[in-house]
């Protein structure tokens, strides 16, 4: 990747928070390398080096800032837009593929062989996949010594080393510091949490309309599976090693989240996930400016900046809902969904108040001792468990009755759970969108309206019109736009690469 020296310093000049996460500040008089808006003074021209990832800074020998913490930078949002192997690479680094599969589980994936992709990561990112996973184990580790009393051997293997020994030698290289001293650092402050239980702070480039997200999960939410309370978002998850429920509250520069995973191996994949959901790695600022050069689309950009796109923490969750949700209202699709997770969970057991109650404080943020803490927890007041929504195995083995609509659209769901199970389509983020797409459309039932739908919301795609749905028409309807079809598309040229953020501003003017 190509970094113009001279824009980039004056990013770093500047303070400029748009460019986190874009590329890294390396300061070779120091050692040390930023985030673009670190607070530290700006560093002479001749001593700067710029770099793609945290791993490259890495990987000549440079550690991260204490201050700016540039490994807790939003990622880049290039990686929403761009499609091709990299992009694709990234995401699926991000979610734990290396950790759990290594570089040949990765490459398989991508259908490439190892060696041709540490050639393209190293050229694209500075540093090859085992670099960039490296990277993560040790920003996982980071927040694992920093908001938890686990011990260091544990910690180490949950976040992904295979010993001790590389864990220590990864950090003291990392972050110059031995793993005992991060957690000294620290200060007194102590997380009350229990096992499994972590809180931390999921970065955003600013601003984020986060009233939008919460409003949009909350009219689709489901009985033990997600709801939306007191401006906290609720939700069960499905994880590679096991299960999990995040609380996520939007905050000024930072989501809180509030994590409880029965497996600490899933942190990274889990975090990965969750800032996936709320499109938290997105560039508002020029997705804006694109959409307000519109005249129609200006004053809902003035009045409402940073819209975001909801996504998904599960591929065939989100696929579900969009076979059941075609040609009906939320409100019908909500009650068919409701009915096929009662068949699969006819009861939700209630978790001891005790365990209701527990909680932790976020990272870094103080709380006078003996203060109750804020009851965000994953679970409603009756403490009833969040769980994540059925997988494609358990679907197929519900019976006739348990599905509630149409044999066609019954037959439909089968048809997607079975090829999901096959491997013949691929609903994970890093799945090449086009061959998903193009599997989807293959299947009895799924039209271009669902598989589009999916494109948007599962595997990210921020260039989807979805100009056949009637509340995006009528949207532009309202705003004087043209509401036939074929005409919409037409004029939503206008609007790329970013027609599934006007995707979104159409259907809230609806």
């Amino acid at each position: 990747m190509e970094l113009d020296f001279e824009r980039c310093y004056r990013a770093v000049d500047s303070r400029d928070q748009r460019f986190d996460g874009w590329f890294y500040t390396g300061v070779t008089s120091t050692g040390i390398y930023c985030r673009p808006s670190c607070p530290a003074i700006t560093p002479k021209r001749q001593n700067v080096r710029f770099f793609p990832s945290a791993a490259a800074a890495q990987g000549v020998g440079l550690r991260a800032c204490r201050r700016c913490r540039p490994d807790a930078a939003p990622g880049s949002p290039l990686w929403d837009v761009r499609a091709d192997v990299v992009g694709r690479a990234m995401r699926l680094i991000a979610d734990g593929v290396v950790d759990r599969d290594g570089v040949p589980g990765l490459a398989s994936r991508l259908g490439y062989t190892e060696r041709h992709l540490h050639r393209m990561l190293s050229a694209e990112m500075g540093a090859g996949p085992l670099a960039l996973a490296r990277a993560q184990r040790a920003q996982t580790a980071r927040i694992l010594i920093e908001t938890t009393d686990l011990g260091m051997a544990e910690i180490a293997f949950a976040a992904g080393f295979g010993s001790v020994r590389q864990f220590n030698d990864t950090l003291r290289e990392v972050y110059a510091s031995a793993p005992s001293d991060l957690r000294t650092a620290r200060g007194g402050q102590r997380t009350p949490a229990g096992a499994g239980t972590l809180a931390l702070r999921l970065a955003y480039r600013p601003p984020l309309h986060a009233q939008a997200l919460l409003d949009f999960f909350a009219v689709r939410a489901l009985p033990g599976v997600d709801e939306v309370r007191e401006g906290t978002y609720h939700r069960g998850l499905r994880l590679p090693h096991g299960t999990g429920e995040v609380a996520l509250t939007p905050a000024a520069g930072h989501v809180a989240a509030t994590l409880r995973l029965t497996d600490l191996r899933d942190l990274a994949p889990a975090v990965a996930r969750c800032r996936r959901l709320l499109d938290l790695d997105a560039d508002p600022a020029a997705i804006d400016a694109t959409l307000a050069a519109d005249p129609a689309l200006a004053p809902a950009v003035a009045a409402e900046p940073g819209i975001r796109v909801p996504r998904a923490v599960d591929g065939f969750e989100m696929a579900v809902r969009a076979v059941i949700g075609q040609q009906v209202s939320v409100a019908a699709a909500q009650k068919t969904l409701t009915r096929l997770l009662t068949a699969h969970t006819p009861h939700t057991p209630h978790r001891p108040r005790a365990l209701v109650d527990h909680e932790v404080d976020e990272v870094n943020e103080d709380r006078t001792p003996g203060q109750p803490h804020d009851q965000r927890g994953g679970r409603d007041e009756r403490g009833e468990v969040l769980r994540g929504f059925l997988g494609a195995e358990e679907l197929l083995a519900l019976p006739d009755s348990g599905f509630g609509m149409p044999v066609g659209r019954r037959e439909t769901l089968r048809g997607l759970a079975r090829a999901v199970v096959d491997g013949s389509v691929d609903l994970a983020a890093g799945t090449d969108r086009e061959e998903a797409v193009r599997g989807l459309l293959a299947l009895p039932g799924i039209g271009p309206w669902t598989a589009n739908y999916l494109a948007m919301r599962a595997f990210g795609d921020p260039d989807i019109l979805l100009s056949t749905d009637l509340a995006v028409r009528r949207g532009a309807a309202a705003l004087g736009l043209p509401d036939n079809p074929t005409s919409l598309d037409g004029y939503a040229d206008r609007w790329r690469p970013w027609r599934s953020y006007a995707t979104m501003r159409l259907w809230r003017a609806a």
